[in-house]
């Protein structure tokens, strides 16, 4: 078939290389001048079957409060508040109840083991470089720290997640390059996460996927989308409609306003986060892989000769604003933890990008229930973890396949599969 694939951020790029292997022909339409350039840009890179985006297995409805009181906290409301921001927080509320908690963590955790198995494929079949490591730590400074996470770590052992809970001393032998002056209480390894530069894999890719014939469109801005026996899709400057037998929207928060004329209601919102990225002044001062500090949600990762700290998320305010206590409080525990690590003086790249978020904070993977139009978006802070995952999975389901992630039977089922495919569409038909 003749496929459009519209954005070219790492679900994007990862849905047009499966659908190409699979010998269709696949064009790829971006409104930015390259791959990877909105949420995918300067994230973190974890890549993590134990530690997901920290609102997945946590209580996100009763720290809510708690969480955005704090001068520093990991979660901000910020003014202005859309009344579509006030009415996804109260959707996501509802969504995290504790009785749906333990299935949407199954249900999250076998697509991320899903999508790290086809990530090692990828890699190893392409033989692709980009800043790789293993392994991720989270730090907890107080006891209080630990006694938080014993419900999230009872999740871990009910899945079968490897972990070890580890004294400061045994920390420190994992990652010697922790301040001796910051005091801890303890920490927990998580040996089979890893860390990984996702726009380099998300460019790589795109290389790779232009070698089997997928053609990439840029400075494209997608203005309408029409089914008509396929799909055509108008492109703001250009005449006539380029003409698809199908098409995949991966765009993001755009894809809301591309999908509300076909009768298509979405709740997605860009859940907005921030990382520093700093080139490493001295490699034995620098972590080794990723360290998380679990009170203040940040992620510090090694990337090759760089250091990238990430964290805070904003609901609200405006988009193109950064704010300056999230990102001196970046700036903080990176000093707390690794002070001298990296250069601070000059060419430091500070960042704010939105993750487009699903109030239950799983992706939609599926039909849209428009002929021809297929859905893959709303991954949120995990879409570097779903991405191959994710990406295979559509590509089986368009093909009429049996994909390899069981989504018909009860322990997994993405938000939009074949058995509930008509009960989703209901949600989202306006």
């Amino acid at each position: 078939m003749k496929i459009a694939v519209i954005g070219a951020g790492i679900i994007g790029v990862t849905t047009a290389y499966e659908l190409a292997c699979d010998g269709h022909e696949v064009t790829v339409l971006e409104q930015r001048g390259a791959a990877a350039e909105e949420s995918s840009f300067a994230i973190a890179g974890l890549v993590t079957t134990g530690y997901l985006a920290a609102w997945s297995a946590q209580t996100f409805p009763t720290r809510l409060m708690q969480q955005v009181l704090g001068r520093n906290a990991a979660l901000k409301i910020i003014l202005p508040l859309s009344s579509e921001d006030l009415s996804w927080v109260w959707q996501c509320y509802r969504a995290r109840q504790p009785a749906s908690r333990s299935l949407y963590w199954a249900r999250l955790r076998q697509m991320a083991l899903y999508s790290r198995e086809r990530l090692h494929q990828i890699t190893t079949n392409l033989n692709l470089e980009y800043q790789r490591s293993d392994g991720s730590m989270v730090l907890l400074r107080s006891e209080r720290d630990r006694n938080a996470i014993q419900p999230g770590l009872q999740m871990l052992r009910d899945s079968g997640v490897i972990f070890k809970e580890l004294t400061p001393p045994e920390a420190r032998k994992i990652e010697p390059a922790l301040n001796p002056d910051t005091p801890f209480f303890g920490a927990v390894h998580l040996p089979n996460d890893e860390v990984g530069n996702c726009r380099q894999f998300a460019l790589m890719l795109k290389k790779a996927a232009q070698r089997i014939n997928v053609k990439f469109l840029f400075n494209a801005t997608v203005t309408h989308i029409r089914p008509n026996g396929g799909i055509a899709i108008s492109v703001g400057g250009e005449s006539p409609p380029h003409q698809f037998d199908a098409c995949v929207m991966c765009a993001g928060l755009a894809s809301v306003r591309l999908l509300a004329p076909l009768g298509l209601k979405i709740p997605l919102r860009a859940v907005h986060g921030y990382s520093v990225s700093a080139a490493v002044r001295e490699p034995l001062n620098a972590p080794r892989s990723a360290v998380i500090d679990e009170r203040y949600k940040v992620i510090i990762t090694r990337l090759g000769n760089r250091v990238r700290v990430a964290g805070s998320a904003e609901i609200g305010g405006s988009p193109d604003r950064k704010n300056a206590n999230a990102l001196q409080n970046l700036y903080q525990v990176l000093h707390d933890w690794f002070p001298g690590a990296a250069k601070l003086t000059g060419g430091v790249q500070e960042w704010k990008g939105g993750s487009p978020m699903l109030p239950d904070g799983r992706p939609m993977i599926g039909a849209s229930g428009i002929a021809g139009l297929w859905l893959n978006l709303g991954h949120g802070f995990n879409g570097w973890t779903l991405s191959c995952g994710s990406a295979r999975l559509l590509a089986d389901l368009i093909n009429g396949k049996t994909p390899g992630l069981d989504v018909c039977g009860d322990e997994i089922e993405p938000a939009a599969d074949l058995k509930s495919q008509a009960q989703w569409v209901d949600t989202i038909r306006a």
